[in-house]
């Protein structure tokens, strides 16, 4: 019979062994082992979560007055319980009104979120049609519900206007599912094609926009809102854990949605609520983000400026967002490379299957807006040095 150790042993030779690196953050940098190495693995995308100042700022707030209410460190029960307080109601109510939704609905983190919404609306009479290359969450909530569900090739509308047209008739309900951002490819889904399609075939539009809120559309409320189709998306999931720096998720659709999800999430209903100093911390960077201008602006320019100069040395990338693929394919290799440019100051992990398909290990670069553009540039000198030495392109 196959052990565990057996199977660690696999993982191991196969250069896929996963395992945890200890770091301290500052700022932009992470120290790891006594080292400074410049943070090239991230989702702080906009500098929140190593903002000492920001977070400095927030702590003033402290009051004796109400302190459990805004600062406690438990909620000590689900929210169906006794886990309900004031802060997860002014939370929600400020970010339904932002994005001009019916409701919002707080979950623990975007894993709840997308495990406890699917499995709750959709059952089996109904259909999912999901991109090939959405987020394991994603995937995990699909096969939690009972809903029949076919995958369409990674951002390919003619693929999914075909399965609608084959299938949608034979189930009462149909909702199309898609990250906007997508995380181990940074490219952008097209949401014009699937409002089409959703309205082509009466469907419902999932949309999870992790990689895409604070960073995408006015105010940074993402990339739907970016191309104007907020109106158009029932089910809209954003997260705390990115660019806002912090840990929760939200979703935004309709009141009656809302209350049967608050009747019916199995991890809504199930787990103990965020703690009150998390939810206060969430609406305050929330409604700090809402004015980041200039930091999106730093973001993009740091994130074009990397991959077209990754191009320049002709070292593989892919995407159009501030996640810029770096595409080796072995995974040896790919391990071999990252710590390598963790040697010379960088850290860099190396990403492989089963977060991406089998033959295409890779590094995710994730820009950040606080980061200065010589060190992003020194980067790529670096990693097209110890490219070339190994002949990675070939």
């Amino acid at each position: 019979m196959k052990t565990y150790e057996d199977a660690l042993k696999n993982l191991t030779d196969r250069g896929r062994l996963r395992e945890f690196l200890p770091i301290r953050r500052d700022g932009h940098f992470a120290q790891s082992n006594g080292r400074k190495l410049l943070n090239l693995c991230s989702n702080d995308y906009l500098g929140i979560a190593g903002d000492s100042a920001l977070q400095k700022k927030f702590y003033a707030q402290q009051k004796d007055e109400g302190f459990l209410d805004q600062f406690g460190l438990g909620a000590a029960s689900s929210r169906l319980l006794t886990g309900d307080y004031p802060g997860c109601h002014q939370l929600e109510k400020v970010i339904a009104d932002a994005y001009d939704k019916e409701a919002c609905l707080l979950f623990n983190s975007g894993y709840h979120a997308n495990i406890g919404i699917l499995p709750a609306l959709f059952g089996k009479k109904d259909l999912i049609l999901s991109d090939k290359l959405n987020h394991a969450s994603l995937t995990d909530g699909i096969r939690l519900s009972r809903a029949s569900y076919k995958r369409y090739r990674h951002c390919d509308y003619s693929h999914l206007d075909d399965l609608l047209g084959r299938y949608r008739t034979q189930f009462d309900r149909a909702v199309i599912v898609s990250e906007s951002i997508f995380s181990m490819d940074g490219d952008r889904a097209d949401i014009e094609q699937m409002v089409r399609l959703k309205d082509k075939y009466d469907c419902l539009l999932y949309i999870d926009e992790a990689h895409a809120l604070g960073v995408y559309g006015p105010n940074g409320l993402g990339l739907c809102a970016d191309h104007g189709y907020l109106a158009d998306i029932d089910l809209l999931v954003g997260t705390f854990g990115k660019a806002l720096g912090s840990l929760g998720a939200f979703l935004l659709s309709s009141h009656v949605a809302v209350q049967y999800l608050i009747n019916s999430s199995r991890s809504l209903i199930f787990t103990t609520a965020l703690p009150p100093v998390v939810t206060s911390w969430n609406l305050f960077v929330f409604q700090e983000m809402l004015n980041y201008e200039e930091q999106r602006k730093q973001l993009r320019e740091n994130s074009e400026k990397l991959r077209a100069r990754l191009e320049d040395n002709k070292i593989k990338t892919g995407g159009s967002t501030h996640i810029v693929p770096v595409h080796i394919g072995d995974d040896r290799t790919t391990v071999r490379l990252a710590k390598e440019m963790q040697s010379l100051g960088y850290l860099v992990l190396p990403v492989r299957p089963p977060t991406v398909p089998e033959g295409e290990s890779r590094f995710r670069l994730s820009v950040t807006a606080d980061m200065e553009w010589l060190d992003l540039e020194k980067a790529v000198f670096d990693l097209a040095r110890i490219f070339k030495a190994i002949d990675c392109n070939s």
